[in-house]
């Protein structure tokens, strides 16, 4: 196929799912300067379809550098003559494409032409995302993985679950939130928190450092704001342990104050799981549980 300009004409929105392993990428969002999952997308797509000027890519929300997804969704407008033809879109060849040249960085799940009025942010209900803690018992290694964060024990799941209880719904997470770059002080974070749970799973691999169950968090909300998640995490790990009031959560919530919590979570663990979606729009993607 020749090379021309794509750039003009009429275009058609698809929506991409990807999973991508955070390890090495400077977050999601687009940097100029910096590898990132929009700017591979943006640069794969444009080599592959032989685009003159690589298309935007909107996600459905941002991670962070060092955090993973298994779920994300993005949606992209590319010009339509390159699926002009008597048998429509050759989606699998496309995706083959694509996925080879990724590398396994980031793995394209599902491509589909969706409407105009899609989009990938606006039109969620909802994003799931799951967080893994392996407990290590003495003594401590103190490390964390690519995966997940390693952090000492015992952890009481029970009072993590107690406090997670004061998450449920709306509220203003200023103290868990880092503030949005020329945003007021005084400026609310709202946010609907819809369902949050920790749990042990079974390490059938042999992968925590003394073969003891890993803590998984699930937790899903209409959206978060930029750390909440692990914000949250490290604050619920250190009332399991003991070192913080099962009522810091609820007092904090009510405060507004983020003095003397711990710092956010390493963002190894966390793992964007899920977006939700009507049907108009293909449904979620993901698995929930």
């Amino acid at each position: 196929m020749s090379s021309f300009d794509r750039s003009l004409g009429a275009t058609q929105r698809w929506r991409l799912d990807v999973a991508y392993d955070g390890n090495g990428l400077s977050g999601f969002a687009y940097q100029p300067e910096t590898v990132t999952v929009v700017g591979l997308l943006r640069e794969t797509l444009a080599r592959t379809l032989r685009l003159a000027q690589e298309p935007d890519v909107v996600g459905a929300g941002r991670t962070d550098a060092g955090v993973h997804a298994f779920a994300q969704v993005v949606h992209v407008d590319l010009p339509t003559v390159f699926f002009e033809n008597d048998r429509g879109p050759d989606v699998g060849r496309l995706l083959y494409s694509l996925n080879k040249q990724l590398a396994g960085r980031i793995r394209i799940l599902k491509a589909q032409p969706v409407s105009d009025e899609f989009h990938a942010r606006y039109s969620a209900t909802w994003r799931a995302y799951r967080y893994l803690v392996l407990e290590d018992l003495p003594p401590a290694l103190n490390v964390t993985s690519a995966w997940s964060w390693t952090t000492p024990g015992p952890i009481d799941v029970e009072a993590m679950n107690r406090c997670g209880t004061d998450i449920l719904g709306t509220h203003d997470f200023r103290a868990f939130c880092r503030r949005p770059t020329n945003s007021l002080t005084s400026e609310p974070l709202l946010r609907e928190v819809l369902d949050v749970h920790w749990q042990r799973v079974d390490d059938e691999w042999g992968i925590t450092p003394t073969g003891s169950p890993a803590l998984r968090l699930s937790i899903r909300a209409q959206s978060f704001c930029h750390t909440m998640v692990r914000s949250l995490v490290s604050t619920m790990v250190a009332i399991g342990q003991g070192t913080l009031s099962e009522n810091t959560i609820k007092g904090r919530l009510e405060s507004l104050e983020r003095d003397h919590l711990p710092a956010p979570a390493p963002p190894g663990g966390l793992a964007l799981i899920g977006v939700g979606y009507e049907e108009f729009a293909g449904g979620p993607s993901g698995f929930v549980r």
